[in-house]
């Protein structure tokens, strides 16, 4: 037997270890059941192509065996309960991987340089994991992601000639999960949302011209979008850029991308203009809120230097609170000094009698002086 596809059962318990019977084995799906416990270690001792045991309850770290599967073109685990670091062998003992999915794990650590060897590698999706530190610039390596000729990768397409309709993966794009079948080697992506990712998004990603969908959103970037995602036209769905701390404005290249039918920029710091596009105008007010942003599709207009109207007002409002607070002061200060003189004189009379003994005082010293000039 080649093919062994139990998925989406309501299979429970552990995975039996006896699969040292089954090497003819070549394809194996359990995905969508409810096994249990660490992965057995006769399932090492096969050459699997694909391996699918996504939407499960396994736990425990990447299994360090599967070094073994020198031919797999796919791995799914995502949806489960793995753990530890993404070990770096996957680049060097893997090198045949088209798909690499360990999203909705528990998965910390960085994300290793190693993967950006793999360069057949056309779907990679880290996303909602406990990932940290920054996005390695080396992913311009990544060979497959950065070619625009979209032909059936050679690895996959083999199976795909064969007429081997097992061969599906799901895929989480433009915001949606779908199953992708014959059409799955014309499909490249990348989603790494839902991390704890820091710095800046690395100008090397614009390199990634044949990606179709991008996914960084609900990390912790900052800095500037990096200009050179405009060259990335056949991208459908960017997808998004949300909830970071990205800055600085949209750039103009993105109007450059006419294939977009999913974005989304909302809950960053960025400001100015939205570029002008047919694409980038066809989205909803969601895709930019949360920002300080203005021009269609956005109701808020902009200055002539580009500053969102509501945000110069506010500009203005502040600088005029400065002045009011300044004219405030002034107040203040006289009615303070002015009551600091007269209150003790209105209400203490021996104050207020020595006070005009002095007055008088005086009057009679200035009116002798007057009377001796003018002798």
């Amino acid at each position: 037997m080649e093919v062994l596809y139990i998925d989406k059962n309501l299979i429970s318990g552990d995975i039996p270890d006896c699969w040292n019977h089954w090497q003819g084995l070549n394809l194996l799906n359990l995905g969508s059941n409810n096994l249990t416990v660490k992965i057995p270690p006769s399932l090492w001792h096969l050459n699997l192509t694909i391996l699918n045991l996504r939407n499960n309850t396994m736990f425990g770290e990447f299994p360090s065996t599967m070094q073994n599967f020198l031919d797999l073109i796919m791995i799914d685990l995502s949806e489960n309960h793995f753990s530890r670091s993404v070990p770096a062998w996957i680049g060097d003992k893997l090198s045949n991987l088209v798909i690499l999915s360990l999203r909705s794990n528990n998965f910390d650590g960085h994300i290793p340089h190693k993967i950006c060897d793999l360069q057949f590698l056309q779907n990679l999706d880290l996303a909602h994991n406990n990932i940290s530190g920054v996005i390695p610039k080396c992913f311009n390596n990544l060979s497959a992601m950065a070619t625009t000729i979209k032909i059936n990768n050679f690895v996959l397409a083999k199976y795909v000639d064969a007429g081997l309709v097992f061969l599906n993966a799901l895929l989480v794009l433009k915001g949606r999960e779908d199953e992708y079948w014959s059409s799955l080697g014309l499909v490249t992506s990348m989603d790494i949302s839902a991390n704890s990712l820091t710095g800046e998004i690395p100008k090397e990603i614009g390199s990634l011209v044949g990606l179709l969908s991008l996914n960084f959103s609900g990390n912790l970037l900052t800095g500037n979008i990096p200009d050179n995602i405009g060259n990335m036209e056949l991208m459908e769905s960017l997808d998004d850029l949300s909830m970071n701390q990205l800055n600085g404005e949209i750039p103009q290249s993105f109007s450059n991308l006419n294939f977009l039918n999913h974005f989304n920029v909302s809950y960053n710091n960025l400001t100015g203009q939205i570029p002008t596009s047919t694409q980038l105008q066809s989205f909803e007010n969601l895709s930019y809120v949360g920002n300080h942003l203005c021009r269609p599709p956005l109701t808020k207009n902009c200055t002539s230097k580009g500053i969102p109207i509501d945000v110069a007002n506010n500009g203005s409002s502040r600088e005029g609170s400065k002045v009011n607070w300044l004219y405030v002061s002034i107040v203040l200060g006289f009615v303070m000094g002015f009551w600091g003189v007269v209150a003790p004189l209105f209400f203490i009379r021996s104050w207020r009698l020595a006070y005009y003994r002095k007055l008088d005082h005086v009057g009679r010293k200035l009116y002798v002086s007057w009377a001796t000039m003018d002798m």
